[in-house]
């Protein structure tokens, strides 16, 4: 099974005072004990990236490369990626949604994708469901 993963879900995996961490560790554990393939975008590493940097620092970047990095199958985005979340962009007319929300929503649509690794709701706005470990078992 496939889950794409969020900004969201890899920031509470990797900050131990964010008010998800203990959630998604479980997540985690859960997803390396089912044999799930966690897929994200090149836009996701670069947010996430970003995030840490500005909100903990440069430390946790280096988890996120040697830890979790491993783990992910990247969509890298090229034009067509680009113009395909752009476009959604435009549909959704929405400040909230952002662009690599637009391209998440894009690939998981294009790769047949339910479920997010993700504590964003705007993932279940668009009609995908937040991966939980105890939802993905009656599956």
């Amino acid at each position: 099974m496939n889950i794409f993963a969020d900004t969201s879900g890899i920031f509470a995996l990797l900050v131990k005072n964010d008010y998800m961490h203990v959630r998604a560790r479980e997540n985690l554990k859960y997803f390396a004990g089912e044999n799930v393939q966690l897929v994200t975008s090149s836009f996701v590493l670069v947010e996430t990236t970003a995030l840490l940097q500005r909100r903990i620092g440069i430390a946790p970047i280096h988890d996120f490369n040697a830890k979790i990095f491993p783990l992910l199958k990247v969509v890298w985005v090229d034009d067509k990626w680009y113009t395909r979340a752009l476009q959604r962009l435009f549909v959704q007319n929405n400040r909230d949604v952002s662009l690599v929300d637009c391209l998440s929503f894009e690939i998981m649509d294009s790769l047949e994708i339910e479920y997010a690794f993700a504590f964003d709701k705007h993932f279940e706005e668009n009609g995908f469901t937040i991966a939980a470990f105890h939802d993905l078992d009656a599956k």
